[in-house]
């Protein structure tokens, strides 16, 4: 079995700063791309930013400048730092994970989500 956990998500201030971090665990071979989404209350979800194995990274223009994502595939780890958070930053972020397991069965993992609240 394997999962994605995730962490870090909170109440924060505008103009503040937060890190989320997501870890795989189980039987994990190799993983091709991990990825942060986001769903804000009555909006459909959307992507963040992605890192894949090569460390290539895709951002969502909303985000550019302000949040970076980077990551451990060895250890089966990814993260976001958020800076200059603004109020419409406000969502539920979810990690999302492409990889192989060791007996070559590949998976589209989803993490249980973690809230971002940013609110004066």
């Amino acid at each position: 079995q394997v999962q994605l956990v995730e962490s870090g998500g909170g109440l924060v201030q505008p103009g503040g700063s937060l890190r989320l971090s997501c870890t795989a665990s189980g039987d994990i071979f190799s993983i091709n791309k991990m990825a942060w989404y986001r769903q804000a209350p009555g909006k459909e979800r959307e992507l963040v930013a992605t890192r894949n194995s090569i460390d290539d990274t895709n951002y969502a223009d909303s985000v550019k400048g302000r949040f970076t994502i980077s990551g451990d595939f060895v250890r089966n780890t990814v993260y976001l730092q958020m800076n200059s958070l603004k109020p419409e930053d406000t969502a539920v972020y979810y990690c999302n994970a492409d990889l192989w397991t060791s007996t070559a069965n590949e998976y589209d993992l989803w993490g249980q989500g973690t809230q971002v609240t940013v609110s004066s």
